[in-house]
């Protein structure tokens, strides 16, 4: 979904991440900086819909600062369209570090489709989750 197609204000959608709940109590609290993701899978699936949504800040500052680009260039034209979570390791509420592994699809401004196949990492910092780096497949 793109921002302006899912709206930041239409609190009764559902969340671009898929998990079925609406976007007010799933990531939106964690794009408007109202809570911290519990776990690296909620955080994974927040930055899924923050790409969704165009929020360049919410992924800066949900990166860690060791590998966190300048800046990342979010390309306009490009349409979120589903994700998909394979599998998660560790990333739990007591643990310090987890994996996440999705594929997440896409659609381009002529029509292309596609998808990122992608093994996130993710490290506890300061008490908050952070995307460290991820493999692609």
């Amino acid at each position: 979904m793109s921002g302006e197609a899912f709206g930041r204000g239409t609190p009764t959608r559902a969340c671009p991440c898929g998990s079925q709940l609406a976007y007010a109590v799933c990531c939106g609290p964690l794009l408007a900086g109202e809570r911290p993701a519990a776990t690296a899978e909620a955080l994974m699936r927040s930055r899924y819909t923050a790409f969704a949504l165009g929020d360049e800040a919410y992924l800066l500052r949900t990166w860690h600062p060791r590998t966190r680009p300048n800046r990342i260039g979010l390309d306009p034209g490009l349409r979120w369209t589903g994700l998909d979570v394979r599998r998660s390791e560790r990333g739990g509420t007591g643990d310090e570090d987890g994996v996440v592994e999705f594929v997440a699809s896409w659609t381009d401004a002529g029509g292309s489709t596609g998808r990122l196949h992608e093994v996130s990492r993710f490290e506890r910092r300061a008490g908050r989750w952070v995307y460290v780096d991820g493999q692609h497949r």
